[in-house]
Order: C-alpha cells, then sequence, then structure tokens
C-alpha cells in the first residue's frame, strides 16, 4: 500500500535518518518508521495525475509554421504506425487541437443557420429572391478577399479566422444590402433602371467605403500586435481586412452590373 510519510527536508537527503523516523501512535511511545516497513531506495515518477479516475501523462507540443489540424493528423499517423500500446493504454488528443475540433462541429451547425436567416431576411426585406440573391452573393466575394489575405499573411485556418469569417458575412451584407436598396429607391421615384444603378453607386460610394475603412482602421492594431493573444488576434484582424478589400471592390463594381442585368424581372 503507497504511503506518503511527511518530515524535515534534511531526512529525504539521510537516508539513515529517514529510516529512523519516529512515527506517534494512539497508545504507547513513538516506535521506528523500520518498524513497520522495509525501506529500499527505487526510481519511481515525481508525480502521478489523474483524470476520470484514470492515471494520465501530459504530452505537450508548439506548433508553428503549420497548421495544427494537419500536425496533428500526421503525429496520429505516425504515433499509430510506430507506437504500440500496452494493454489499457489509450492515446487523448486535447489542448487547442480538441477546442478546434468543438468549435468547427458548432461552426458546421451554426453557420449554415445563420446564411438560411440572412437569406430570409433579405428576401422579407426586398419581397424579391432575384435581389435577395444577389445581396447574397457579396458573401462568397468577401470570403475569397479573407481566404487571399490569410494566403498571402501565411497564416492557416482556425477557430480566430473563422470568427473573422463570419464578422465579415454581416458586413458584406450590410454593403450590399445598402446599395441594392438604393437602386429600388431611385426606381420608385421613376428613374430608369441604367439612371438608378449609376447614380445609385455613385450616391453610395462614400457610405460603403467610410464602413469598409473604418472597420479596417479600427482592425489595425490586433493586425500589428505582437503580445500575449496576438495569436488569436492577427488571424482575425487579417480575414476581415482582407474580405473587406475585395467585398467593397466587387460590391461597388459587380453588384452594380449584376442588378442592371438581373435584380428586376421583365414584368418589371
Amino acid at each position: 500500500v503507497p504511503l506518503i510519510v511527511r518530515g524535515p527536508s534534511a531526512l529525504s537527503l539521510t537516508p539513515d535518518l529517514f529510516a529512523q523516523l519516529q512515527l506517534p501512535v494512539s497508545e504507547g511511545p513513538p516506535i521506528a518508521l523500520t518498524q513497520l516497513a522495509k525501506l529500499e531506495e527505487t526510481e519511481g515518477p515525481v508525480k502521478i495525475d489523474r483524470e476520470n479516475g484514470s492515471r494520465f501523462a501530459a504530452i505537450t507540443s508548439n506548433v508553428r509554421d503549420r497548421d495544427l489540424v494537419s500536425f496533428v493528423t500526421e503525429a496520429q499517423a505516425t504515433v499509430a504506425k510506430e507506437i504500440k500500446l500496452p494493454a489499457g493504454y489509450r492515446i487523448t488528443w486535447g489542448g487547442q487541437y480538441e477546442n478546434q475540433q468543438r468549435a468547427a462541429q458548432r461552426l458546421a451547425i451554426v453557420v449554415p443557420i445563420a446564411l438560411g436567416l440572412i437569406y430570409l431576411i433579405l428576401y422579407t426585406t426586398f419581397g424579391s429572391a432575384r435581389q435577395a440573391t444577389l445581396v447574397f452573393l457579396n458573401i462568397p466575394l468577401a470570403l475569397i478577399g479573407g481566404v487571399f489575405a490569410l494566403a498571402a499573411a501565411r497564416e492557416y485556418l482556425s477557430v480566430p479566422a473563422s470568427v473573422g469569417f463570419i464578422a465579415l458575412m454581416g458586413i458584406a451584407v450590410l454593403n450590399g444590402l445598402v446599395l441594392v436598396n438604393h437602386f429600388n429607391e431611385l426606381l420608385a421615384q421613376g428613374r430608369s433602371l441604367a439612371d438608378a444603378v449609376r447614380n445609385g453607386a455613385i450616391r453610395r460610394l462614400r457610405p460603403v467605403l467610410m464602413t469598409a475603412s473604418i472597420t479596417a482602421f479600427g482592425l489595425l492594431p490586433l493586425l500589428f500586435a505582437t503580445g500575449p493573444g496576438s495569436e488569436i488576434q492577427r488571424p482575425l484582424a487579417i480575414v476581415v481586412i482582407g474580405g473587406l478589400v475585395s467585398s467593397t471592390a466587387l460590391t461597388l463594381v459587380l453588384l452594380p452590373i449584376l442588378f442592371k442585368r438581373f435584380g428586376i424581372g421583365k414584368e418589371a
């Protein structure tokens, strides 16, 4: 039965003194430790950690210059090929990898629901599936810029980057909504389609640019952060700023062209 015996620190350095350690008993004088146990010096673990009633040993690793998921996938394949675990042993991959996998599973559910709600709101706002789809196309246009920005910065897709993509979707939809809504206002005033698209794009140039530039300037401190937490802040800022560049440019150029071609039905 393993027991923990405490005493002065000098006892651990002198085996003879440790063997003569006096243990108090409920009745009678103290007795020496050697009267109760046979002492021998052996090697053993410095500490024993337990989780859920099982012993475990934690092995940590810091990943640099590559994405975490591919590193863990490669490590899992190497361990499965070269290490044969004894009976009763198992390996659990945790830490940031486990958190990222959980977040990916949640995002796989939340993002489609959010996209569906966005499209439903757009359809309710415009009363037109054509115009709702045109505004909805701003989302992939924004995502393209975020992906290229990550690649140019040599960053990898992570949970903070995924959060940046989600924020980017909202900004992209807002810019498209402002532009298409103004097109409809000009059409309601009796303007021709070509005139409404041309003047609407010019009039909404400043609001769209201001929205994108203010958001980008606000994220610059996160982009150049170097202290603790920068590994979370930087990918988010890279995705949003890169996506704003592509989304704003394509919104002001491509969306008016698409609206003129597909924005209203033939009956209009």
